[in-house]
Order: structure tokens, then C-alpha cells, then sequence
């Protein structure tokens, strides 16, 4: 591993205005430690950056030495991008400053932020972009890597909604970059992940959202699978424009709404979110005549604690993996292998999202940006193993695994989600982006990143002229 004498780190200290941490130093253990507990790697130091310039100056530091370089911005991502034995990690968890502009309603958010905070901020005025489903993700890695939640349907992707950034470059040269400055990167960054830059400034378009929104929450235990996801699926299909879904296959909470004799059973939840107040009411009788739920709940709820709804289920730093597919339809086929592989998980964290993509998101032309995956209708498939132990985390990973194998066959676009990678199997992440997206990418990280400098991601190799 490598490792820096005293004088060099001095010379990085020197030439930051945040701090620089190293090992042996107070706090490098907790500056190391990202959300996944299954991570334990040891860079070499980690620069706290406190502005574009620190960020320019590490880099240049990095280069210098030839340090290997890795960013941290949420450090939520589950293949541990953020941070590696031997790097400087670029550390943005400093970089936190949310402007929101009420009148023009769009907010201007530092690099190191989660989503719980520009949430929070955004709605002390009513407003809210398309973001997570897990409060403290991220700002940064979400959304260069495409960003969904309960907003999409109603206002896509977060890139759609994405108006400017400022970046610095391995070069060290700080840019904006928007559709009318470097419009080639604006594309490529949004979907393309952290492949061309470090990311210290995002601006997003704001809509009016909340602060109340109305939650229907319907739970089916596992016996019941085959009947209550084909039923599911049906009233997914037939939800009036803009509202928020998600199906989710998962151990029922300890929650007061949730009769004892559920707790951690194994069930299938159907989540419906109305932005409306008004549309709810409907739905709710549609389901009520379809097959018995063993529990349910329907609510009115701040938006800034429907987003924080599944924070609970894995906890931070709990051993954690992911793989996902994309598939065009809940066929019956589908379904028959989640209802087979979903009661074989072993950990009551575990738990297989299904995201409806569709509504706003499928107004976007598939060439309009570099999202990893098609604008057509579909569902994203996500499967994770979370887990306090070891042991339980290894059988869920093996589970992950077979059951994302059993999927492929079925699915649209087996690469996936490139925020939900684990591993970064090199033709995963091309059939993610497909071969002209995944073409034009390299071209691209060619210009701004010839010596692939931001390999640590889903990565996308620079074009070889």
C-alpha cells in the first residue's frame, strides 16, 4: 500500500484550505469509513476539501506523486468507489452549502451534500427536484449517474431537472458547464457518473411539491406473492399521471402500523404517493377490491419524511451489494421467479425494490443525455443484500447473485442500473449505456480525462486515437 512521508503530506496541507488527514492522524478512521460496512480500505490521505481550488490542488498533489485518486462525495455508493488502499480521496463531505432561489425556483447545492439536506431546504419553500429514496445518499453520486425517485414519474430524472455544474478536471482546470458551455460534457455527465470530473456545484430546477403528500402503503405476505404482484401490477398500470409507486419485496418493519405478528415477515408492499390530494382516494378502492391485504396504511405525510421512508431498512454502515436489471414488463415469467428466489433471502434487510419508470421520465429523448438505460416505459429491478454479520451477508450476496442471474433472461438491459453496481463487470456497464451511447462517452472522456484518471466508478475507458 502506499504510504507518504511526513514532509509530503505537509506540502498537501500547505497547499489546502481544508484539512488533510492521514493514517495514525485523529479522525482517519471515520474519515476512511463510508455507508458500506463491507468496505475496510486505507488510502493513503484524504484531502478534506473545502472549495473547487482544494480540489484542483489534490489533484495536482496526486499527480505529482503518482497517487492513485478516488472521490468521496455521500460515500453511499455500494462498490466503495469513494474510497481505496493507497489514494488520496478527494473528501467533498465538507463542501455542504444549499442556495435556494424561491422565485426562480432552482437551487444551487455543493458537491458533499445529501439529498435529506437539499430536501430540507428546498422544502421550507415548497419545492423539491427528483431525488433518492434513501435521505442520506448523496448529492453528487445519485444524480451523475442518473438519480430516480418518487418524483420521476411526475419530473423525471434528476439530470432532467439538472441545470449546471461546476467541475474540476484532472487537469485541475475548474469549468462550468451547462447545455450552452461544454454542452458535449453537460451531456456525457449526466448518466455518465463521475467519469470526467469532480463535481463541486450542482444547480437543479425546482418544482412545487408538499410540504404534505398522501402515502398508501398495502402489504401481502409471501403466500400470497403470485396473486398480490400480478394484482400490483395491473394497478400500476392503470395510476393516474404523476404519482409516486414503488413495489417492494422486504421483511415488514417493527412498525406501529404494523400488526405484531408481521414483524419481519417476509411480504410484498405496494407504495403509492399522491402529490395531489386528491387522487389517492380512488386508487384506494380499486385495491380494496382486488385480494385482501394483511395490513395497510394510507396518510397524509411530509415530503421530506416520505423520502427518509426506507432509510430504516438498511442501516448505515451494515455489509451491503446490489445488482439490478431493467425489464420491460411484470410479465407473469417475472414474476414467477420473484415469488420463487424472494422468501430464499436470509437477512430481514435484504429487500428487492421495483421502481415504475415511466410518465415524464419517458418524455425525454433517449439521446438527450447519457443515462444508462432506455427511455421506453419500463421497471428497474434492484435486488440488495444487507446484513449486520458476515455470514448472513455472504448467503445474501450468493442470493443477490443467483437471483439476478435468474432475471437476465427476462430483462430488457441486464447491465442495469449504474448507480446499483456493485461491481463494475466491464460489460455490464457497456450494456448499461448501450454501444452508441457507450461510443460517444469514450470520445468524450478522451477530451476531459485522457489519462482516465476517475477509474474508480462504472468506469467508461477513455477512446484509444
Amino acid at each position: 500500500m502506499t504510504s507518504l512521508d511526513v514532509q509530503s503530506i505537509g506540502s498537501l496541507r500547505a497547499a489546502l484550505t481544508g484539512p488533510a488527514v492521514a493514517p495514525g492522524d485523529d479522525g482517519y478512521d471515520d474519515a476512511r469509513r463510508i455507508w458500506n460496512g463491507q468496505i475496510d480500505r486505507h488510502p493513503a490521505v484524504i484531502a478534506r476539501c473545502a472549495s473547487a481550488d482544494d480540489v484542483a490542488a489534490s489533484l495536482a498533489f496526486a499527480r505529482k506523486r503518482g497517487l492513485d485518486v478516488c472521490v468521496r462525495g455521500g460515500g453511499h455508493n455500494l462498490s466503495g468507489a469513494a474510497v481505496q488502499d493507497g489514494a488520496l480521496m478527494i473528501d467533498l463531505s465538507g463542501l455542504r452549502a444549499i442556495e435556494v432561489d424561491p422565485e426562480s425556483r432552482t437551487a444551487r447545492v455543493s458537491g458533499g451534500a445529501t439529498w435529506a439536506e437539499l430536501d430540507e431546504a428546498a422544502q421550507a419553500h415548497g419545492l423539491a427536484t427528483p431525488g433518492g429514496t434513501v435521505s442520506d445518499t448523496g448529492i453528487g453520486g445519485l444524480t451523475l449517474g442518473g438519480g430516480f425517485g418518487w418524483l420521476t414519474s411526475r419530473h423525471g430524472l434528476s439530470i432532467d431537472n439538472l441545470l449546471s455544474v461546476q467541475i474540476v478536471l484532472a487537469s485541475g482546470q475548474v469549468l462550468k458547464v451547462s447545455e450552452n458551455d461544454h454542452s458535449d460534457l453537460f451531456w456525457a455527465i449526466r448518466g455518465g457518473g463521475g467519469n470526467f470530473g469532480v463535481v463541486t456545484e450542482f444547480q437543479f430546477r425546482l418544482h412545487p411539491v408538499g410540504p404534505q403528500v398522501r402515502l398508501g402503503m398495502f402489504f401481502w405476505s409471501r403466500e400470497h406473492g403470485t396473486e398480490a404482484l400480478r394484482f400490483a401490477r395491473d394497478t400500476l398500470a392503470g395510476l393516474p399521471d404523476g404519482m409516486g409507486a414503488m413495489m417492494v419485496g422486504y421483511s415488514a418493519p417493527p412498525a406501529p402500523f404494523v400488526p405484531t405478528e408481521y414483524h419481519l415477515r417476509t411480504g410484498y408492499a405496494l407504495a403509492i404517493v399522491d402529490f395531489d390530494d386528491g387522487k389517492l382516494d380512488g386508487v384506494v378502492a380499486k385495491i380494496h377490491d382486488g385480494p385482501p391485504t394483511q395490513f395497510e396504511m394510507v396518510s397524509p405525510i411530509p415530503y421530506v419524511e416520505l423520502q427518509k421512508m426506507l432509510d430504516f431498512v438498511i442501516p448505515p454502515h451494515s455489509l451491503s451489494y446490489e445488482k439490478s436489471v431493467y425489464v420491460k414488463e411484470i410479465t407473469n415469467e417475472v414474476i414467477e421467479v420473484i415469488t420463487r428466489y424472494l422468501p430464499k433471502k436470509s437477512s430481514p434487510m435484504s429487500l428487492m425494490p421495483i421502481t415504475p419508470m415511466n410518465g415524464a421520465y419517458s418524455t425525454v429523448p433517449d439521446d438527450a443525455t447519457a443515462f444508462g438505460g432506455t427511455r421506453q416505459p419500463g421497471f428497474i429491478i434492484g435486488i440488495t443484500a444487507g446484513a449486520p454479520k458476515q455470514e448472513l451477508f455472504e448467503a445474501d450476496r450468493a442470493w443477490v447473485r443467483t437471483f439476478w442471474e435468474a432475471l437476465v433472461p427476462h430483462s430488457s438491459n441486464y447491465g442495469g442500473y449504474v448507480n446499483f453496481m456493485s461491481e463494475f463487470e466491464n460489460d455490464r456497464v457497456r450494456a448499461s449505456y448501450g454501444p452508441t451511447k457507450y461510443e460517444r462517452l469514450t470520445r468524450i472522456k478522451a477530451v476531459y480525462d485522457p489519462e482516465n484518471v476517475f477509474h474508480h466508478n462504472a468506469n467508461i475507458k477513455p477512446r484509444q486515437t
